[in-house]
């Protein structure tokens, strides 16, 4: 489990472990399920980088289309772990193909919200 906590902590700051420690309360299982095979596993094995790991994380998020919550941390957690505003962007954008028009639309506000949160503004031109 330290591990997953380790991971959790490198991508996401402060913000994943105070949701964690909230879903603790009702869920302890649960929590410990997401540190060791979420975190610890999947999000710590070779093959791709973290930044790659997290831009195809926001790509099946967008396609779910009800996980408002989860995108926008995982925006959040794509930043910080290296994704540019733009290549957010690009993979939203994408996904519309496959997800469809109404899912990228959602999920482009959300990014709005947390590129706004971060102040990263648009690209002139």
């Amino acid at each position: 489990m330290a591990r997953g906590k380790a991971r959790l902590a490198e991508i996401t700051g402060r913000s994943g472990a105070e949701v964690m420690a909230a879903l603790g309360e009702i869920a302890p299982d649960f929590a410990r399920y997401i540190f060791e095979f979420g975190y610890g596993d999947i999000y710590s094995r070779p093959g791709l980088d973290l930044r790659t790991r997290m831009l195809s994380t926001v790509a099946g998020l967008v396609a779910l289309g009800h996980a408002e919550r989860e995108l926008e941390v995982h925006i959040g957690s794509a930043l910080n772990v290296g994704a540019t505003r733009e290549e957010v962007v690009e993979v939203i954008m994408q996904m519309a193909l496959y997800a469809g028009f109404p899912a990228a639309l959602d999920a482009l506000f959300i990014a709005r919200r947390v590129f706004a949160a971060r102040g990263l503004t648009p690209p002139q031109g």
